[in-house]
């Protein structure tokens, strides 16, 4: 069993103006196993989140914690948090010319383990874990990203948590640009991940359609950079019916 603990967490950016807060007092634990979604209008800090978790150099820590199992996670570099088992899928994955998947993947499965998988072990899993993600294994001899579609992409990054296992993954708007039927498959690879290995998920999303794949066992509501309410799944149902007009209207 891990836990993650986010504690009393403020943060902001540099801008024109000086800093600017962004999260002004985030609290919320997650164990393995649990599911929790972060919803939220644009703007209430929900993507500040998920790049401060994993040690984004634009946002300035001000106070506050998060811990891994005890350990300060705010002390370690981006890479020592992928060691320690933090992963984001990006909303916006980016591309790296000149690199495969294949060779991108294995080397991220060295940098965690501290040594090389054996290669017809390693191609096995590549395969495995592309075929049930439904790409086409080409896509390990392309460079990563490139050219790929959003939902290749967000497939792609649903592959990486399948093969390198990590202890909890932020999943920053997996859902955006995906259509029903790329949603359901990418959901369903989060879901067989934390069946077989017990992760710890941190979904943040606008709307409830992917959680109609991915349950929730939580759902905080974000405003303003700080969490306005709490609830189990059928928040998720509610906030769908009322919207977040009056969240806004009493910040």
């Amino acid at each position: 069993m891990s836990t993650l603990e986010i504690r009393n967490l403020h943060v902001s950016i540099d801008t024109e103006n000086g800093p600017k807060q962004i999260l002004n007092g985030v609290s919320l634990t997650i164990n393995s196993g649990e599911t929790h979604a972060i919803m939220g209008p644009n703007g209430s800090g929900k993507s500040t989140l998920a790049y401060t978790i994993a040690g984004h150099p634009r946002y300035t820590v001000d106070s506050g914690e998060i811990l891994l199992d005890g350990e300060n996670v705010l002390e370690m570099s981006v890479d020592e948090r992928a060691r320690a088992g933090l992963f984001l899928a990006m909303q916006y994955p980016v591309e790296i010319p000149g690199v495969t998947v294949s060779n991108f993947l294995r080397t991220a499965k060295t940098a965690i383990e501290g040594q090389a998988p054996s290669l017809r072990t390693w191609i096995k899993d590549v395969k495995q874990a592309m075929g049930d993600l439904k790409m086409d294994s080409s896509f390990a001899d392309r460079n990563v990203n490139e050219g790929f579609s959003g939902g290749e992409k967000k497939r792609h990054e649903i592959v990486q948590l399948e093969l390198l296992k990590p202890k909890f993954a932020v999943l920053d708007e997996t859902d955006s640009g995906l259509d029903v039927d790329a949603l359901k498959i990418v959901s369903e690879g989060v879901n067989r991940v934390k069946d077989n290995t017990g992760l710890g998920v941190l979904l943040i999303t606008h709307y409830t359609r992917i959680l109609r794949y991915i349950r929730p066992d939580f759902v905080h509501v974000f405003v303003a950079g700080r969490i306005a309410e709490q609830g189990g799944a059928e928040l998720a149902d509610r906030l769908e019916d009322e919207g977040y007009d009056r969240y806004l209207d009493n910040a």
